[in-house]
């Protein structure tokens, strides 16, 4: 599997890693950032989006919103919230690409609402309900929109997919890390087909998103007594969360108390720059505002 930027290192001690959290809280305090909402506010997530390396990023960073903190949001920054859902919904309509990461986004966003919306008096919704209303007919829209999305078939009379040799397609789908895009490559030509069942490519990314014992615990096995990956890996991945990736991430320099796009980078002043930068999950993201 093709590896990106490790989000959250394993080795970190629970205690330290709370420690250096606070830390940041504190730094991030002093500039501004009081809230997840103003945090969301500051930083340029609409630009952000526009570059294939952070939408990824971007959409997951919504999805932990939608699920958990959407009530936190002043009302300034559920505008800006949903201004940047808007961009990423027309974006997938015109380029097709992504469409399951926003389906499965609004997904979350819409029962969320949904429960909001019913429990008013019992939940805190920032803002007129008519308007949250008017806002999840709006996620509705831009799901149908999205069930209805067709890709259209481009007419290439150049090098396509089916010209490649075994070898490289096979490399292909090694380099793919999402089960579910493995599988819809598979539908492409009936070689792709063969080649995306193949054990030792399941295999592989079970290893790469699970820990041993994870899958021990889930072990499915043929009347032949073979383990079977493929099958594994979807059950696998409805009580565990896969090993996030991003093309880009959000990182925090202790030195500057700056937070920044790693490929953009920032001009740190300090003697070993790369000892003060700490790489920011979506998660953790969220969580710098938790305590």
């Amino acid at each position: 599997m093709k590896k990106y930027s490790v989000m959250k290192s394993r080795n970190t001690h629970p205690k330290r890693g709370k420690r250096i959290i606070l830390e940041m809280i504190q730094i991030l305090n002093r500039h501004g950032y009081c809230t997840l909402g103003e945090a969301f506010n500051r930083l340029d997530f609409s630009s952000a989006i526009q570059d294939i390396r952070r939408f990824t990023y971007v959409v997951k960073l919504l999805q932990l919103i939608a699920k958990s903190q959407l009530t936190s949001l002043s009302g300034v920054a559920q505008k800006n919230y949903f201004n940047v859902l808007d961009k990423i919904v027309r974006k997938v309509l015109d380029d097709h690409q992504n469409p399951r990461l926003i389906k499965d986004l609004l997904q979350d966003l819409s029962s969320t609402l949904c429960i909001l919306i019913r429990g008013v008096g019992k939940s805190v919704l920032v803002g007129n309900i008519n308007i949250w209303i008017c806002r999840l007919e709006t996620i509705l829209h831009w799901q149908q929109q999205l069930q209805n999305l067709q890709v259209t078939k481009q007419v290439n009379d150049g090098l396509t997919l089916s010209d490649l040799p075994l070898h490289m397609l096979n490399n292909i789908l090694y380099r793919l890390s999402d089960g579910w895009d493995i599988v819809t490559l598979g539908q492409v030509t009936p070689t792709l087909s063969m080649l995306s069942e193949d054990r030792r490519l399941w295999k592989k990314l079970c290893q790469y998103h699970f820990a041993e014992k994870q899958f021990c615990r889930h072990l499915i096995l043929s009347e032949k007594g073979h383990v079977e990956w493929k099958l594994m890996y979807f059950a696998l991945q409805k009580h565990y969360p896969p090993r996030e990736q991003y093309g880009d991430t959000l990182h925090f320099c202790r030195h500057c108390s700056i937070l920044f796009w790693k490929d953009s980078g920032h001009p740190c002043t300090a003697t070993d720059p790369d000892s003060c930068f700490m790489p920011v999950s979506p998660q953790h993201f969220i969580d710098l505002f938790k305590f």
